[in-house]
């Protein structure tokens, strides 16, 4: 009987406990989807804010936070990255009572007449240097300026920055993390602007459940960035991404060169990718990014790549290849073995229509 009666109160207990951490959990969703979504504006106190010059959406929420008119940053830099209004530096009053995109509209004072002027795509796999060059052509900025603002930005203004290694030979610590996707120009845009809402549009594509991912594969952004850029530069057909990121691991598992002709171009072509093959010669290239010289993964990322990239990276295929080379390269298609036998055997070297003898193909 005493046991019975012990084991309803541990059930009422446990209850009670679910009841509160389940009302405690509602509350904060609640209040996270107002500040996401809410536009009530209610009576509350005046907040005086200084939005700094070039501050970053997550920049400005941390300085909202702080002052307590929000709770959740994401909410608000979410928010943001949902209207077409451009926050500006100055200083504000705002009031505890106001919804968020109430605050976003004060904090935008000119921003909701403005029209764009331009339009700046960034495929995937372009780097930073084909990007800088991409504004000064199209008169958005002076490639020099688009490169100064890249190596400006702090890891203060993006956490996740971090991740670059202390001491790591990469050209650009951005790259990798300017993410591709289409940008509207307008008359205010800066390439200090421009540089920080591309980074912002990475955080806000590289979710938590993709954080979650990589984490259970041991991988931060950086190591998931170096992947997914090599994918990028080699895979041309979609089916054939998680392949090549299959191939990757089991390289580097057996303690063998990655090998892959991107890594050489990279730093052969100073980031511009004008040159298409690979030859022999180039191979002896001195560079921490040329993985026929050196083992493991290259220096940092060689190319800004795209989602679908990234999810090759987190959800590779597993099989038995090592090695592949071209197959069709009107298509881009490969031709993936386990050995090397196979993969000297599917080849035919310097025939008509095969591959000339000094030139590289994959392995």
């Amino acid at each position: 009987m005493i046991k019975f009666i012990k084991g309803i109160i541990l059930i009422v207990a446990t209850f009670a406990l679910f009841s509160i951490i389940y009302d405690y959990g509602k509350g904060y969703y609640d209040i996270y989807q107002d500040e996401l979504k809410g536009t009530t504006t209610t009576v509350g106190e005046d907040v005086v804010v200084e939005i700094p010059e070039g501050a970053a959406a997550k920049k400005i929420a941390s300085i909202l936070k702080d002052k307590g008119l929000i709770q959740f940053e994401h909410a608000f830099v979410k928010r943001l990255q949902g209207t077409d209004y451009r926050i500006q530096s100055g200083t504000y009053t705002l009031n505890t009572g106001m919804s968020t995109l109430d605050m976003i509209i004060t904090m935008s004072p000119v921003i909701e007449a403005d029209e764009k002027i331009d339009t700046l795509v960034i495929p995937e796999g372009f780097t930073i240097e084909q990007i800088a060059a991409r504004c000064e052509k199209q008169g958005i900025c002076s490639a020099q300026d688009f490169l100064n603002a890249v190596n400006s930005v702090t890891t203060e203004d993006f956490p996740y920055l971090a991740d670059v290694p202390a001491g790591a030979a990469v050209k650009y610590r951005l790259q990798g993390y300017i993410f591709p996707a289409t940008y509207d120009i307008y008359e205010y845009t800066t390439a200090e602007s421009l540089v920080k809402w591309m980074l912002e549009t990475f955080e806000n594509n590289y979710t938590m459940d993709l954080q979650q991912r990589a984490g259970e594969l041991g991988y931060n952004s950086f190591e998931v960035v170096t992947r997914a850029s090599i994918i990028e530069r080699e895979a041309k057909i979609e089916e054939e991404r998680s392949i090549i990121a299959g191939v990757m691991n089991n390289r580097l598992s057996a303690d063998m060169p990655l090998q892959m002709c991107p890594t050489v171009l990279y730093p052969l072509t100073d980031g511009m990718y004008d040159q298409s093959k690979v030859y022999y010669e180039d191979l002896e290239l001195d560079s921490p990014y040329n993985t026929y010289k050196y083992t493991g993964l290259p220096a940092g990322p060689i190319c800004n790549p795209g989602l679908a990239c990234i999810n090759a990276v987190l959800y590779p295929q597993e099989h038995g290849y090592y090695y592949y080379h071209v197959d069709n390269e009107e298509e881009g298609s490969h031709v993936f073995t386990e050995t090397y036998e196979e993969h000297i055997d599917t080849q035919i070297i310097g025939g008509p229509n095969g591959i000339p003898e000094d030139e590289v193909d994959n392995y």
